[in-house]
């Protein structure tokens, strides 16, 4: 296992900028300096969007910027010590030491379990008091080796600064049920708890220990279950049986949040859990006297928690889409790649031969046409297999985002049954809506501690299906093929200024929110289409690639405007404006959140006219694409790519110059002007 850090992984009584992502940006380029991450831009751009998520200042005047990076290539740790502390989020003010954990997209275990180990330490006064007094970077390297070596002792070994009552898969750890913690005697009051945090690596375990010694000082038995990176342990039944409240601190849902249900619960991002871990202690505690407490949830509804429980049902409705969409998107994204590349390898009558070739020829009998035909067709079979889930994928995570686990059977068995009607995409939606609700309402039911078991793997699967899958074919699978086929022979006979107007919407929608719902919605509706599209029907096609063109105009045009014109953006979005053209190029929508977060008003508006022409362009040029994502980097898939590209650099060009005029010309309100120019002054003094 390489060295975590070196030398010239440190920066002594720096000034490293004023702001977070000027500090970030300095500590990428040591990482790559140093041979291990390929590119500045990318290993930025992901500790930047892991910075938006949730601040990652801790109290004690500490900051741990982290993300994992497809650009890292070796697990990696910066540190500085810097001359002019920067603010990072954190309660008690700025931080004045930055460690900056960079790990490869794919890290192993080990690795993992090192970085969360040296995450653990910094709640360590001792340890950062060190790091402070340090006088070279040799001196911050053996600290923080002396620090995570013990990781490396064999299971069951108690070192370092883990603490001794929570509970995962780092060896240092004590096994859950043993004895109380601290000052706490029998019939005292006993807490379970969660952390978890989006990447898995620092927050999660920084959380557990602030807790841990939080409650170790009230005289409280606490047991916690990391769920992070680095593995977890359940915590065993039994303790959370006998426990009286849960805390849950984490920004992603809860693995297993029915093992819980039924006691008082007190949820926060994670960072609660490192800033205040005594008051959400007390918190949990005053929960257990309180008959009204908010509760964990029963059964397959357990899955709900996760969100506020002032939830309305059409905000419900609309996570659960979501939740489909996203699980959908990469079946869909990797089995439209897969079909381009066998048109790509094998001409579009592919589509004809595939099966005949991939079942009776093999690399030792080739066909006719040679390797590349059969290359083509095994490529073209598997992208046409994997795009078949499409609508059992999209059913079964509607239905697992409303039902959690016991949702996710029956919702691929209606989605399957839509698929088999023609009721298609609409259909999945349905059928999967129908699936989560009668699992989640089948959860709800209160039945013998026997049956219990039962209950997630046997009876809600059968019972919602016969539910969800019945109605479809008894009742609304006909009526949803009908509509499904009639929006597609609509589409199909679209002509003109039909199909112009209607790339021009998707325009609108692809820049709206940058990524959020509506977003979502048009770029659900150009994946949906995809499956259907054929040679003699190329209108699925047309549509992908007016939505990904779209979509890559906003960061693109905020990147150009940058360029254009310096001085009406500050320091930090000069710099997101280079990480900009990347996530452009890549149609990666969220590049110009930065900028619409910042300046919404002048922003967005200047993003939707570009990707508006945009849309209505490639429709009207008849660009198509068979690939669902990837931007410019999937030209293989894209026909008529110069009219792509041009649509694209139109559209660019008219948002850019947009955004230009608006911020010079319109101006903000004076409160919000007065506030941006004093932003403005702090970040460039």
């Amino acid at each position: 296992m390489s060295a975590l850090i070196t030398p010239e992984l440190v920066a002594l009584d720096q000034n490293l900028g004023d702001t977070p992502s000027t500090v970030i940006r300095h500590l990428a380029e040591l990482v790559v300096g140093a041979g291990r991450a390929t590119e500045i831009e990318g290993l930025y751009a992901d500790a930047l969007a892991r910075e938006a998520k949730t601040s990652t200042g801790i109290p004690g005047g500490l900051a741990i910027p982290h993300c994992r990076s497809t650009a890292v290539t070796e697990p990696t740790l910066v540190v500085a010590r810097l001359s002019q502390p920067v603010d990072f989020g954190s309660a008690d003010g700025p931080a004045d030491l930055i460690f900056m954990i960079a790990a490869p997209e794919g890290a192993d275990q080990d690795h993992l379990k090192i970085l969360s180990k040296l995450a653990r330490s910094l709640m360590k006064k001792d340890f950062t008091a060190a790091l402070r007094a340090a006088k070279t970077p040799d001196e911050i390297v053996t600290l923080v080796t002396d620090i995570v070596a013990p990781v490396t002792a064999p299971a069951g070994a108690h070192a370092g600064p883990a603490a001794p009552r929570t509970t995962s898969a780092v060896p240092v750890q004590a096994p859950t049920g043993a004895g109380t913690t601290g000052a706490a005697t029998a019939g005292s009051r006993r807490l379970v708890a969660v952390t978890a945090c989006p990447t898995g690596i620092a927050h999660t375990y920084m959380a557990a220990d602030a807790l841990v010694a939080a409650a170790k000082e009230m005289g409280i038995d606490l047991q916690v279950e990391t769920q992070g990176s680095a593995g977890a342990t359940p915590l065993a039944a039994s303790v959370i049986d006998a426990a009286d409240a849960v805390i849950f601190a984490v920004d992603v849902d809860v693995r297993d949040k029915n093992r819980f249900a039924g006691k008082p619960v007190i949820q926060s991002p994670v960072k609660r859990g490192i800033d205040e871990p005594k008051k959400m202690i007390e918190e949990a505690l005053a929960a257990v006297d309180n008959p009204n407490a908010r509760r964990v949830s029963g059964g397959a509804a357990a899955a709900s928690d996760s969100v506020s429980e002032n939830e309305h049902l059409g905000q419900k409705v609309k996570r659960a889409l979501l939740t489909g969409v996203s699980y959908m998107i990469p079946f869909v994204a990797g089995g439209g790649l897969l079909i381009a590349l066998g048109f790509l390898l094998g001409g579009y009558k592919i589509t004809e031969i595939a099966d005949v070739v991939v079942l009776q020829n093999s690399l030792w009998n080739l066909p006719e046409g040679g390797l590349l035909i059969y290359l083509g067709a095994v490529l073209f079979k598997i992208g046409a297999l994997s795009m078949g889930f499409l609508v059992p994928a999209l059913a079964g995570y509607i239905a697992y985002g409303i039902a959690d686990r016991p949702g996710i059977a029956p919702g691929f068995v209606a989605g399957a049954v839509s698929g088999f009607m023609g009721a298609g995409f609409l259909g999945g939606i349905v059928g999967g809506l129908l699936a989560g609700m009668a699992a989640a309402w089948i959860g709800s039911f209160e039945v013998p501690r026997w049956l219990r078991s039962l209950m997630p793997v046997v009876i809600i699967p059968l019972l919602a299906s016969i539910f969800a899958s019945g109605l479809m074919f008894l009742v609304l699978g006909g009526p949803i093929a009908w509509l499904t086929v009639a929006l597609s022979d609509w589409l199909n006979g679209m002509t003109g200024a039909s199909v112009v107007i209607l790339g021009l919407i998707l325009g609108l929608m692809m820049a709206f929110d940058l990524g959020g719902p509506v977003n979502k919605v048009a770029y659900s509706f150009a994946v949906a289409g995809l499956g259907a599209a054929t040679l003699a029907n190329q209108a699925p096609w047309q549509i992908m690639a007016a939505v990904m063109a779209a979509g890559m105009v906003p960061p693109l045009a905020m990147a150009l405007a940058t360029v254009l014109d310096r001085k009406l953006f500050t320091p930090v979005e000069r710099e997101n404006g280079k990480a900009a053209w990347l996530l452009g190029a890549s149609f990666i929508s969220e590049g110009a959140i930065p900028f619409a977060a910042a300046d919404p008003l002048r922003v967005i508006p200047a993003s939707m006219l570009g990707a508006a022409t945009t849309g209505a362009l490639t429709m009207a040029w008849g660009v198509t694409s068979k690939a669902p994502h990837g931007g410019i980097f999937v030209f293989f898939a894209i026909e008529n790519v110069l009219g792509f590209i041009l649509a694209i650099v139109i559209g660019t060009i008219i948002s850019a110059l947009a955004v230009i005029a608006l911020k010079r010309y319109v101006r903000k309100a004076p409160s919000a002007e007065a506030a941006e120019q004093n932003n403005t002054a702090l970040v460039t003094a």
